[in-house]
């Protein structure tokens, strides 16, 4: 077998054992404060030929009300869209159905970017689970396109001058606890 053979049939191995990355449906927020508004991010990443998708995501009500949601500019990118953002449960933590579909013929979108965009309020301290299910993405033939779903979660944290009161009320305990200890000695 000559050397240049051999190079080829190296280079047509690796590229047919190569694995094709799966899309990726993921979420991204920042940490949120008792009280605040929280954009969660729904993002695809590495997807070919998007022209249709769905998911519903469960959320902790205790932690979190949703308050309503929009479509990101992704798909938009491929061509005119219809968009609806589900229907908003918060007694139980769910948003069901929320969905995109480009219109008319032509290929979907390519690439990575922002799906949806949920708005949020933060409730309460505590991390907050977020769960996608029923989730559907299809191509401009109207196969489905897999993928994978990473849930995510919503951090509820006090606001910084929280922790400042906390730390100045710690700090006169221990002088006062420092005053008693030292008019015993």
């Amino acid at each position: 077998m000559t050397i240049l053979k051999k190079c080829l049939a190296a280079m047509l191995l690796a590229a047919s054992t190569q694995a094709f990355a799966i899309p990726t449906l993921s979420l991204s927020a920042a940490p949120a404060t008792v009280g605040s508004t929280v954009d969660l991010a729904v993002k695809i990443s590495d997807i070919s030929d998007l022209y249709s998708y769905q998911f519903t995501l469960t959320f902790d009500s205790a932690l979190l009300k949703a308050n309503s949601v929009v479509e990101g500019g992704f798909l938009g990118t491929a061509g005119p869209t219809y968009s609806d953002g589900g229907v908003i449960n918060n007694a139980t933590g769910l948003i069901s159905y929320v969905f995109n579909t480009r219109l008319g013929a032509g290929a979907g979108a390519f690439g990575s970017g922002d799906l949806a965009h949920i708005s949020l309020d933060a409730l309460a301290l505590g991390s907050a689970a977020l769960t996608f299910s029923d989730v559907l993405f299809l191509d401009s033939h109207l196969n489905e396109i897999a993928v994978t779903a990473d849930n995510g979660s919503v951090q509820v944290v006090p606001e910084p001058a929280t922790y400042m009161m906390m730390g100045v009320g710690l700090a006169a305990l221990g002088v006062m606890r420092r005053r008693q200890l030292g008019a015993r000695a």
